[in-house]
């Protein structure tokens, strides 16, 4: 079947939640995408920062296949090998001392959201998070998520989450309250046009928490992995978090979620308080596992960091090639952001779907940037080739 019968199948049988591109996209190689009509595209998507180590890796599916032919499914009524040397892989790589495996970045959220309210003192339940975040599509992570556009149409929000202005120290402290319990932030954020938040501020969140006996809850699910350069994103902020949630690329396209933590504060869950029947799924752990050995791997993140600073300088060249449309550059590692003019922002949408149509694959994210967050295996000639097509689109588009 081609695209347009496949989609129009499609059509007919999808509960209408998605805006997609007019593809089926049926195989991938590294950086590239194969359509059903055979054309083919550059991936500075990455299925949402989720396959870092490009489609088909080959580490990733000879572990997925390896598994799937000895084990599926137990549930976490048993251990299993794989579950094991993931957990340990990254209780021996971070800050956590435990982790509880989920199937997604919201279940991982969900996670440190419960343990959060029960390691806490009775009465103290409330979540401050952050306007402009983005923490998942459950009820409580919309609650949680600093964006009102995605919870219209849900109210009543549960109970116990407020948000602050962004990168507004003082006005998150007057939030705090004898019923506070946390504060959970993303150390950059992804989905509201990629905010980093600057070291100083997240030094201060950090410094809020101790003085009020506070939870600090980092977000990694879209920048960790990899993504900005080091294994999590903390470790560049001299900020480390009480619980991190992390998810996307730990898996390079599996469905699979992590929440890490101290010993004090994991003692919080106990036998029957949280649970998932396929978190930390056999064949997810393998493919996570075969990421983790990857990216610890010596030179790996250098790397990331090198080809993430010649994609900056490459879309800082076409900001000042076309300043009509765009204002300058900003992100860390492989997640990197066009700022655009207001003129540029109406013309956003456009712009994604003209790179479409000629082969490339970004987005369009807070209504403010075009974003580029590739394989980490991205290669300086596929840049060069995604800085060419993007800089004829926006010459075509320049007032």
């Amino acid at each position: 079947m081609n695209n347009q019968q496949i989609i129009d199948d499609s059509a007919e049988v999808f509960i209408g939640t998605y805006n997609r591109f007019p593809a089926v996209m049926v195989e991938g190689n590294g950086c590239r995408l194969t359509d059903a009509d055979g054309r083919e595209y550059l991936d500075f998507l990455s299925g949402i920062a989720v396959c870092a180590l490009g489609h088909s890796n080959p580490a990733v599916t000879r572990a997925i296949c390896e598994q799937a032919g000895r084990l599926l499914h137990v549930s976490n009524l048993f251990y299993t090998a794989p579950q094991s040397r993931l957990a340990r892989l990254l209780v021996d790589n971070s800050f956590a001392d435990k982790v509880f495996f989920a199937n997604s970045g919201a279940e991982a959220n969900e996670a440190a959201i419960k343990i959060a309210r029960k390691f806490s003192s009775p009465g103290r339940y409330e979540i401050i998070s952050l306007e402009g975040s983005f923490h998942g599509r459950t009820l409580a992570t919309i609650a949680a998520t600093g964006q009102t556009k995605f919870q219209e149409g849900f109210e009543p929000m549960p109970e116990g989450f407020v948000s602050a202005p962004f990168a507004d120290l003082e006005a998150l402290e007057k939030l705090i309250t004898p019923a506070t319990c946390a504060i959970l932030c993303e150390p950059l954020q992804g989905e509201s046009g990629v905010r980093p938040l600057s070291r100083e501020y997240l030094k201060g969140i950090r410094q809020l928490c101790n003085q009020h006996d506070l939870l600090l809850i980092f977000d990694e699910i879209q920048v960790g992995m990899g993504r900005t350069g080091t294994l999590f994103a903390y470790e560049q902020l001299g900020v480390i978090p009480d619980i991190m949630t992390l998810a996307k690329a730990i898996g390079n396209g599996l469905p699979l979620g992590a929440m890490l933590t101290t010993n004090k504060i994991a003692a919080a869950f106990t036998p029957g308080s949280h649970a998932s029947t396929f978190g930390g799924n056999p064949v997810a752990c393998a493919a996570g596992t075969a990421v983790m050995e990857t990216m610890l791997k010596p030179g790996f993140f250098a790397q990331v960091q090198k080809i993430g600073a010649y994609l900056n300088a490459g879309l800082a060249g076409l900001a000042g090639q076309f300043p009509q449309l765009a204002t300058g550059v900003r992100g860390a590692g492989l997640i990197q952001a066009l700022i655009l003019t207001p003129v540029g922002r109406e013309l956003g949408a456009d712009i994604i779907n003209k790179l479409f149509r000629r082969g490339v694959l970004a987005n369009f994210a807070g209504n403010s940037v075009l974003r580029f967050i590739p394989p980490l295996i991205v290669s300086e000639a596929e840049i060069d080739k995604m800085l060419t097509v993007l800089s004829q689109v926006l010459s075509d588009l320049q007032p």
